[in-house]
């Protein structure tokens, strides 16, 4: 019997088969090192861009959803008070095209990413204040505009957009407060507009032209829709409906979240439930060509759940007659606040 020998041939340097050995090697231990470089600089780009978040989110380069959007706009826009809604304005902004070397923010506290857009070319609390500013943009509480607008006359003059969003303050009060002739627009924002999810409702001054409500137009709907009335008195049942509106849908998932729990569901899945169903809801009404009730009847099947629960919301002390005082009671509120 032959006796089977196995040779196993070593790779010597210099032959073919260990220059492939080589090569392979090489090829192998490339990505290793290749990953962990790229990931350090990915990591890196993630911890630089998370240091200015908004700053990134309004650069210099201008993008614009309605045509030019405000890329056109060739005046100084001055923005007096940049808290939250102040500030989501802003983004809307110099999101939709508005070069920052044209903004001017006033504010005695302004938070970090406004400070960033300094940085931008945006003025911020410049120790003289520009002059025949295109667009003045009033966004103080209503409380301390007294003691603030009178210092904002020397901006203004006829052809200046004077824009306020404070609540309860009418076109009167601005036009007494500013000391100067400028034509003033009152509008009333809802707080969904910090996610540009907002409805914005503005009433004219008798001397806005259609070019400067054209502004006023571009500048409101950086923080979503915008509806214009041409009577003054509506403004307070506006204020009622979509300016509180945010609360009582706020109130709604609040409550359905404890109904749930008084039924027998953890609390963190009741609220985890009432959250998505109320911000679904709201977004398949946003979407949906039909209107409230007719989605409210397509949910409800005769005999069902549904129609057991909207019996109770519905009957003569339930949520329509609730809703009808409460909106009325906070109109009521909205006119003794204006004076």
């Amino acid at each position: 019997m032959r006796k089977t020998t196995t040779r196993t041939t070593a790779a010597r340097p210099g032959t073919k088969r260990a220059a492939k050995r080589k090569t392979q090697t090489h090829r192998a231990a490339r990505p290793k090192t290749s990953v962990r470089a790229t990931s350090a600089r990915k990591a890196s780009v993630r911890k630089t861009s998370a240091r200015n978040t908004s700053a990134r989110k309004i650069s210099t380069k201008r993008i614009s959803t309605h045509g030019n959007g405000l890329e056109a706009f060739d005046g100084t826009l001055v923005l007096v008070g940049a808290g939250k809604m102040g500030s989501a304005m802003l983004e809307g902004w110099l999101a939709r095209g508005l070069d920052p070397k044209r903004v001017v923010v006033l504010d005695p506290q302004p938070g970090n990413a406004v400070r960033a857009l300094a940085r931008h070319g945006l003025s911020l609390n410049p120790k003289h204040l520009p002059q025949a500013v295109a667009a003045l943009v009033i966004a103080v509480k209503p409380q301390a505009a007294a003691d603030i607008l009178p210092s904002l006359a020397p901006m203004l003059t006829p052809k200046t957009l004077a824009l306020s969003i404070m609540a309860g303050k009418p076109l009167r009060f601005l036009a007494q407060a500013l000391l100067r002739d400028a034509a003033l627009v009152r509008a009333m924002p809802n707080t969904p507009a910090a996610i540009g999810r907002g409805i914005t409702v503005a009433v004219p001054g008798p001397d806005v032209t259609v070019r400067q409500r054209k502004l006023a137009t571009e500048l409101l709907a950086a923080t979503g829709s915008v509806e214009w009335v041409t009577d003054e008195a509506l403004m307070d049942a506006v204020t009622a409906v979509s300016g509180s509106g945010p609360a009582y849908v706020f109130l709604l998932a609040e409550a359905l979240a404890e109904a749930g729990v008084r039924a027998g569901l953890p609390a963190a899945l009741a609220a985890r439930i009432a959250r998505e169903t109320v911000s679904g809801s709201g977004e398949l009404l946003r979407q949906s060509p039909l209107d409230a009730a007719e989605l409210r009847r397509n949910v409800t099947s005769p005999g069902g759940t549904t129609a057991a629960a909207l019996a109770v919301l519905m009957a003569k002390d339930g949520l329509p007659t609730l809703m009808e005082a409460a909106v009325a009671a906070a109109t009521r509120r909205s006119r003794e606040l204006a004076g």
